[in-house]
């Protein structure tokens, strides 16, 4: 597919107006996030972003249906999870529930795409792994976890934007070398769509015009990020990319979320309970300013990404790659055990004195 910059800068004017406009209406059906004891923004914040991201989106693959597999599937699946998001940022809809709805649309993409997750490639050194009939199973696993894996990790402005651009951008290059240059196209107009919410959640047009992604934008995106990776990895015959290099291209939200998952069930927490132990709150405790969080998570998503994309174009064998990708989960999973005392290693490096007294240890961790 030849590149349009018309309909990427149409696109971008559309994503940039819908945010302008859905703002405004947001303010007065009160679909904003208020401040709490958790979130320490200023004032109510429409939760617009996923909405405008989804109508541009939307818009893109009615005038471009063939840029995708079964994009009118595709679609659907969006605006359904899309609405549930929209009505789970106003009425907070039990998380069973959403749970259910997610499971259903894979279920939907599976049964009537196509699309799933058939198999895992030479990862453990004894071939390439079939999954036949569990393959359905971890499909909805798959979808549900990329969902809450991107959902989970909005926890900074900027933050779920810049992973998510992180992952399509990776994803993108590697499909546009390896010849799948109408999905990588679709990498490149996720970005585009992404970058007016970027600008209006950074406060870059100014704090007045700050608005948030919401529910519906992480699911959007975990949902999205997750259909690509499917049809990347998983045909038969003509593959762009091995099922293990998904991993690396989604290593950091899928970590954060896992290791704080396992911490959440060792505590006897529901894994699904809030707190302040995700990866941006650490790095704040260490005493870098949330642009400095920022900028500091996505570079090492980056990194990551990087290695991913370095051993898919080198081949480097499969084994490796996922041993390499489990050695990084147990580093980040040892970070996170000792917690307190890396954090104050770091502080004392960095002069920054001790951690507040007012600090829970129970956020950071145990100091033992």
């Amino acid at each position: 597919m030849i590149i349009s910059f018309v309909d990427l800068a149409l696109l971008l004017f559309f994503s940039a107006a819908s945010l302008f406009v859905l703002r405004k209406v947001a303010r007065r059906i009160d679909l904003v996030d208020k401040p709490d004891k958790r979130k320490h923004h200023a004032g109510a914040v429409p939760l617009v972003g996923g909405l405008a991201m989804c109508l541009s989106l939307v818009y893109f693959l009615l005038n471009n249906p063939e840029v995708i597999p079964h994009s009118g599937l595709y679609a659907t699946c969006i605006l359904i999870l899309v609405t549930i998001g929209v009505l789970d940022d106003k009425f907070d809809i039990d998380f069973k529930l959403r749970f259910a709805i997610q499971a259903a649309l894979a279920i939907a993409m599976m049964v009537l795409g196509g699309i799933e997750l058939n198999r895992l490639g030479n990862i453990f050194a004894t071939g390439d792994v079939r999954l036949d009939t569990l393959g359905y199973v971890l499909t909805v696993m798959a979808v549900i976890g990329a969902i809450n894996a991107f959902n989970m990790v909005d926890g900074i402005d900027g933050l779920l934007g810049g992973l998510a651009t992180v992952t399509f951008v990776s994803l993108g290059i590697l499909l546009y070398l390896n010849g799948h240059t109408s999905l990588a196209y679709l990498c490149l107009v996720l970005t585009v769509i992404m970058a007016p919410y970027l600008m209006f959640n950074l406060g870059l047009l100014g704090r007045e015009r700050k608005v948030f992604m919401g529910d519906a934008g992480s699911m959007l995106i975990g949902f999205t990020v997750i259909w690509f990776l499917l049809l990347a990895s998983q045909h038969p015959t003509s593959a762009a990319i091995r099922p293990v290099t998904g991993l690396w291209l989604i290593a950091l939200p899928l970590m954060d979320m896992t290791a704080i998952m396992f911490r959440r069930i060792k505590r006897g927490d529901s894994p699904f309970k809030p707190d302040r132990e995700h990866l941006h709150h650490i790095f704040q405790r260490v005493g870098l300013s949330s642009r400095q969080t920022l900028s500091a998570i996505c570079l090492l998503a980056t990194l990551l990404a990087c290695i991913g994309i370095i051993g898919e174009l080198l081949k480097v064998h499969e084994t490796i790659m996922f041993v390499g990708f489990l050695a990084c989960f147990v580093l980040y999973c040892l970070m996170l055990r000792h917690v307190w005392r890396v954090t104050c290693y770091i502080r004392e490096k960095l002069g920054k004195g001790e951690l507040e007294t007012a600090e829970d240890p129970r956020i950071l961790g145990p100091r033992s």
